[in-house]
């Protein structure tokens, strides 16, 4: 359907200016290493692992604007596909790290959301396979299928949260005022992780609790004598939570965070 053809061409642009510039203007210290695809790779090509993705997410950009190849289309496929995969890695390995999508915009870390994104993308761009216009005619002859695709876009993009808390704050996650102690405790209860983990909890109350940089820690006694540490994310309206169970042997001195759960 080529009427979706403009949705996909505007995020591939979107996301191609964003990495540059994030990989332009460095950002803050160490962000690279918290964004996706950067963060699968070791520091060196941090870097230029976001200008390769531009680069490809332009040349499918331009393909699918000016052509009606066969081969732009079923490689935007691939490339939404592969992206969702990436992104359950990153779920999966490094839980603290955001998409990169659209450069340090997306630092929040990879939630439901985002996942769900990259999967309507591939299915959008499945149904472009056999349009037979190329992308500079589907502008020129809007439908509401685009306003529609844009929505669902919208409400799965937690990026316009980010931005919005930009523009209010005009700081950095890890330099605006954190939440009081409660309201992160409160998200904590209401979440997930803290379900299926807490009947592994020795006490209602953490012994401890402390905030590094985007998160605010909560250390709680576990039944079998170890710890089991909460993080709450301290940006957005459903903050990502993650869990760490720290075995009786290491729970003497607290390492460092290690996930389990998301």
């Amino acid at each position: 359907m080529a009427s979706q053809l403009p949705v996909l061409i505007v995020l591939l642009v979107l996301g191609t200016v964003a990495k540059l510039v994030t990989v332009r203007s460095g950002g803050e210290p160490g962000a690279l290493s918290r964004l996706g695809p950067a963060v699968l790779v070791p520091g060196r090509m941090q870097a230029p692992a976001l200008v390769a993705c531009a680069v490809g997410e332009l040349v499918l950009a331009v393909g699918l604007l000016v052509t009606t190849v066969p081969v732009f289309r079923w490689a935007t496929v691939m490339f939404f596909a592969l992206s969702t995969y990436v992104l359950l890695e990153l779920r999966r390995r490094r839980p603290d790290a955001g998409c990169g999508c659209f450069g340090e915009v997306s630092a929040a870390p990879v939630g439901i959301r985002a996942v769900g994104r990259t999967v309507v993308l591939t299915g959008m761009a499945v149904m472009t396979v056999w349009a037979e216009v190329p992308g500079w005619v589907a502008f020129a002859r809007p439908s509401w299928f685009v306003a529609a695709g844009v929505g669902l876009l919208a409400l799965l993009s937690p990026e316009l949260e980010e931005m919005i808390d930009r523009l209010r704050y005009r700081a950095p996650c890890e330099q605006r005022p954190a939440p009081a102690e409660g309201v992160a405790l409160s998200r904590l209860r209401g979440s997930g992780p803290w379900r299926t983990h807490r009947d592994h909890v020795a006490a209602a109350e953490p012994y401890d609790s402390w905030r590094e940089l985007c998160w605010r820690f909560f250390a709680f006694q576990g039944k079998d004598g170890g710890d089991v540490v909460f993080a709450v994310y301290l940006s957005g309206r459903r903050p990502a939570v993650r869990v760490a169970v720290v075995s009786p042997e290491d729970s003497g001195s607290l390492p460092a965070y290690t996930p389990v759960s998301a």
